[in-house]
């Protein structure tokens, strides 16, 4: 009698388990490109500092290599959703699925998970900062203490557009990914702009 040959199972056979939504992750990482972004709105919208308005406690330098950081992480984010495509950018159909809620559910194996659980660890994390030291640089830039040009703001201006196009268009959810990688590098050059503009 002739054993049945055994089936090679791969890391996905082993656990064929519905992966939690990619949405939730990509969508809160956009969301931390947006806060960097809205530096842009500081050219607009900005007014003299009024005489009781508080100064940051941090110094500027830190403010801006800080918020560099937050750039830089999360193009590392946005790269590594962009490699582990099958999870965060959809296969078959839902490749052209827009940016939506629970149209992506896709089976996993445990690897593809934990880079999940990492990837909403990391981008959580990359929210809080982002909008945080956005904002510090942003109140510097009112006070005087970083100077940029108006390109400086328009690059941060047609960062927002292409965020918001990704809305507006319904766009699928590997546009969104491969949208955010171009977003963050973008982003990350035009905050090693700002500190050639930080007055001494």
């Amino acid at each position: 009698m002739t054993k049945a040959p055994v089936a090679d199972h791969t890391d996905d056979d082993n656990d064929t388990r519905i992966a939690p939504d990619p949405v939730s992750a990509v969508l809160p990482a956009l969301s931390a490109l947006g806060a960097i972004a809205s530096i842009a709105a500081v050219n607009w919208v900005a007014q003299d500092k009024t005489p009781d308005r508080s100064r940051s406690k941090r110094r500027v330098v830190v403010a801006l290599r800080d918020l560099e950081k937050c750039c830089l992480g999360l193009q590392e984010i946005f790269k590594r959703f962009h490699k582990a495509q099958k999870l965060f950018a959809g296969e078959g159909a839902a490749q052209s699925s827009p940016l939506k809620f629970g149209v992506h559910g896709t089976r996993a194996g445990p690897a593809a998970i934990r880079i999940y659980h990492q990837s909403i660890n990391d981008v959580a994390s990359m929210l809080v900062l982002a909008a945080q030291n956005s904002y510090e640089v942003m109140a510097a830039i009112e006070d005087g203490d970083i100077d940029p040009p108006d390109e400086v703001f328009y690059g941060f201006g047609e960062a927002q557009d292409l965020l918001n196009q990704l809305i507006l268009e319904r766009a699928a959810l590997k546009t969104s990914v491969e949208t955010g990688l171009r977003v963050a590098v973008k982003l990350t050059a035009l905050v090693q702009q700002l500190k050639e503009f930080r007055e001494e």
